[in-house]
């Protein structure tokens, strides 16, 4: 059922994520592009419509003034009005679709939607209202293929030519062990998805992280957006196969012109090739060749990005809360662990004793 609320001069419209029309995902679009944001799909009402099939607290507070849409802020609202960014926990980029010049304030708009606090781990930068509220900002690698994969691999190979030519080494040798080497940009294959998702739960517990393939609706989100024929945000799996056997996989998701690094994985009976390198080579090449201009690698960690990256964008964590018993009641469940995380990473040696003993800790559990 539709909520209506009042900020100054504008009327807010409280729907649940699938029941935008056609009419707003065509206005979020357009506001969107008026922005000049980057059309990342995580910020498509795509992925929002998707969550909102499987997560039955996602909402979309469409803000009009004299009856036009001029903004749309996706969320998901919990117990005591706690709000989090929608697909918390797996969205890449978060944050509100605003027309260009459009003053709000963050607590009021939570207000209207009736948050008490509103959590976010990948605010995209540019996001003014929500900005001043993050407790950190972070670094998400990006590869920028706009002047075509060959100008992208002369900069890699003038950066570090010795891994550009032992991951096409890896490459034939895996051809000549293993079997023909076969890669698929955009494959249909459900099995390949399955095996995909096999070996990523198998990564999480082995390095003692959360499994997010056990959570149901994670799968089913996955499944979804698989069967998207949006060319603003939809599904690609990219396989790359040996002797007709997936090795390694990726999936993700792309507009016209972005694609973001998601769920990778790669058989490790074949570890020693590799593969997961070598598809992300393949995958760059390909998605060059099918107009995407901008890889997104999302935050956080990995040598792999850090080989394969042009340069970084701004992401940012942390939460605007209210002074109500449910911002409290937030700031107390959240904050000390955040803090705690950000003192971690913040030190190398102490986050590389942690990523050991979590490591440990996923091997114990899987004996």
């Amino acid at each position: 059922m539709t909520q209506e609320a009042e900020l100054p001069g504008k009327r807010v419209l409280v729907l649940r994520a699938d029941e935008l029309g056609p009419n707003d995902r065509k206005m979020w679009r357009e506001i969107r592009t008026e922005s000049q944001a980057p059309p990342n799909p995580f910020l498509d009402p795509v992925f929002t419509t998707a969550v909102g099939r499987v997560r039955p607290g996602a909402r979309v507070a469409v803000l009009q003034d004299d009856g036009l849409p001029v903004g749309y802020f996706p969320y998901e609202r919990g117990p005591l009005g706690q709000g989090r960014a929608i697909g918390l926990g797996v969205s890449d980029s978060q944050g509100a679709v605003l027309r260009p010049g459009l003053r709000l304030d963050a607590r009021g708009l939570l207000r209207a939607c009736a948050l008490s606090s509103w959590e976010f781990d990948n605010l995209e930068a540019g996001q003014g209202m929500f900005v001043p509220y993050a407790a950190e900002e972070l670094a998400s690698p990006v590869v920028d293929l706009g002047e075509g994969f060959e100008r992208y691999t002369e900069r890699l190979r003038a950066r570090s030519a010795s891994f550009l030519r032992q991951t096409l080494a890896k490459e034939r040798k895996l051809a000549r062990q293993a079997g023909e080497v076969r890669f698929v940009h955009d494959a249909r294959d459900p099995e390949a998805l399955r095996a995909l998702m096999g070996w990523k739960s198998a990564q999480y517990r082995r390095t003692g992280r959360r499994d997010r393939f056990a959570q149901e609706w994670i799968t089913r989100l996955v499944g979804l957006l698989a069967e998207s024929e949006e060319p603003e945000c939809r599904g690609v799996l990219s396989v790359l196969y040996a002797a007709g056997r997936p090795v390694a996989a990726h999936f993700g998701l792309r507009s016209r012109t972005v694609l973001s690094w998601w769920f990778p994985a790669y058989d490790r009976a074949y570890a020693k090739y590799s593969p997961g390198l070598v598809l992300q080579l393949r995958m760059l090449e390909a998605a060059a060749a099918d107009g995407i201009e901008t890889v997104d690698l999302g935050s956080g960690p990995a040598r792999y990005k850090e080989s394969f990256k042009t340069g970084d964008v701004r992401v940012y964590e942390g939460a605007v809360v209210r002074p109500v018993p449910g911002g409290a009641a937030h700031w107390l469940g959240r904050e000390p662990a955040r803090a705690a995380r950000r003192f971690v990473r913040n030190r190398p040696r102490l986050a590389g004793a942690a990523a050991r003993a979590l490591a440990e800790a996923g091997r114990l559990r899987g004996r």
